[in-house]
């Protein structure tokens, strides 16, 4: 003879609900805390403060575009896990262009938090060249900014892989 199935209690269906919700309310608690702990952060800390300064950045857009200046950059990567980054600056003759002082980043497009600067000095008339150390294989963002006497005269962006 086959004994009888046990009956489905009030007290059964409740600890298969608590068990139930309690799995997904945990799980759901652990991606939270998960997704709050890689969370890179904002690409820019105030939007107020980044749109009152568009304008401006509009108007040097307009002055560096008018300058005609050809600023080309070569970013190699070495054996050791460095990078090395050089940049050649000509005005619009052609002629090298000395006396700035360039300031270069490579950013990570997916995380600020490794985002590397690279201090570029004067090497040779119109070419600068800097390195940074640690730099992982993959996609950056390589920005470059031209002060001279204070003020920026320059400033690109550009998309370069590092393998």
């Amino acid at each position: 003879m086959a004994s009888a199935p046990k009956p489905l209690t009030g007290t059964k269906v409740f600890i298969m609900l608590a068990a139930f919700f309690g799995l997904v309310i945990g799980v759901n608690v652990t991606m939270m805390k998960l997704a709050i702990a890689t969370l890179p952060g904002t690409d820019v800390d105030s939007p107020y403060s980044a749109g009152l300064t568009y304008e401006r950045e509009i108007m040097a857009a307009h002055e560096q575009a008018a300058r005609k200046w050809q600023v080309n950059a070569h970013v190699q990567r070495s054996a050791d896990g460095g990078a090395t980054v050089q940049v050649e600056a000509r005005d619009a003759g052609g002629r090298p262009l000395t006396g700035l002082k360039f300031q270069g980043r490579l950013e990570r497009p997916t995380d600020k938090r490794a985002d590397l600067p690279v201090e570029l000095a004067e090497v040779g008339i119109g070419i600068y060249r800097g390195s940074a150390s640690a730099v992982a294989p993959g996609q950056w963002d390589l920005v470059l900014e031209g002060d001279a006497r204070g003020e920026r005269m320059f400033q690109s962006r550009n998309r370069v892989v590092l393998n």
